[in-house]
C-alpha cells in the first residue's frame, strides 16, 4: 500500500469571465464529505444571488469516494469537468466549488464544459500542492517503569511522536504510516522487551503498556 498522496495545503480561489458570465472557483483541502458540504453551504450563503454552485470532490487514499454535481447546469457540463481536473492533477482529499453568475449569454454544452474545466484548473494552479503521508495515530499509555524502554525504542525506530504527556503515567501519541503499522509495532515490542523479532511476534501484550488506536490523518 502506498502511503503518500497529493493534496492541497490550504484553500485557494480563482475567477474569470466568459461572455459576461463570471466563474469563481474555490478549492479546499477536506478529509470528509461533511466538511466539504459545510464549505458548500457557506458559499451558497455568501453567493446567494449566483445562478449555480457546481462542485466535485474526491476523498481517501483509494480515491473511491467522490461526488460531482451540476447544480442545474446541463447534465455532465459542470461537476464532471471539475472532477476531471482534480484527477488530472492527481489529487485526493480535495473539493472544488465553482460559483457561476450568469451573464445573459448561453455558452452551449461544449462552452460550459470548457468553462468549468478552466475554472477548476485555474484554482488548482493557484493552490499549493503538497505530498502527504497517510498515517494512523496510536496512543501509547505506559507505567513509568517502562518509560526508558519505550522512549528509547521510539527514538531508535525514528517513530514520529505527535504529543506526549507525563502525569500519573506516560502518554505518547505516535503517527505511523498505514502500510507500516504491523512492522512498526513488531519492532517496537522487540525493542521494549529486548528480544528478537521472532520472539516479539509471539508477544500479545506487554505488562504496563496499553495501545489505543486514535484515528487516521
Amino acid at each position: 500500500m502506498e502511503d503518500k498522496y497529493l493534496t492541497i495545503a490550504q484553500p485557494a480561489i480563482a475567477e474569470f469571465k466568459e461572455k459576461a458570465s463570471k466563474f469563481i472557483a474555490y478549492a479546499f483541502p477536506v478529509k470528509a464529505a461533511d466538511t466539504f458540504y459545510n464549505h458548500l453551504e457557506k458559499l451558497k450563503k455568501e453567493h446567494f444571488k449566483a445562478n449555480h454552485h457546481c462542485y466535485a470532490f474526491r476523498l481517501g487514499m483509494d480515491a473511491h469516494q467522490f461526488r460531482a454535481n451540476d447544480d442545474g447546469e446541463p447534465s455532465g457540463t459542470a461537476g464532471r469537468p471539475i472532477l476531471g481536473q482534480i484527477d488530472s492533477f492527481g489529487l485526493t482529499d480535495v473539493g472544488i466549488v465553482v460559483v457561476r453568475y450568469f451573464g445573459g449569454t448561453k455558452l452551449g454544452t461544449s462552452g460550459l464544459i470548457q468553462a468549468y474545466k478552466l475554472a477548476a484548473a485555474l484554482v488548482l494552479e493557484s493552490a499549493e500542492i503538497i505530498e502527504k503521508r497517510a498515517e494512523d495515530l496510536f496512543l501509547l499509555e505506559f507505567d513509568y517503569h517502562l518509560m526508558p524502554a519505550v522512549m528509547q525504542a521510539l527514538k531508535k525506530l525514528d517513530i514520529l511522536v505527535v504529543q506526549q504527556v507525563f502525569e500519573n503515567f506516560g502518554q505518547v501519541t505516535i503517527a505511523v504510516g498505514k502500510s507500516e503499522v504491523e512492522d512498526v509495532f513488531l519492532r517496537l515490542k522487540a525493542h521494549i522487551q529486548s528480544v528478537s523479532l521472532e520472539e516479539a511476534a509471539l508477544i500479545t501484550n506487554i505488562h504496563g503498556l496499553r495501545i489505543q488506536f486514535e484515528g487516521s490523518r
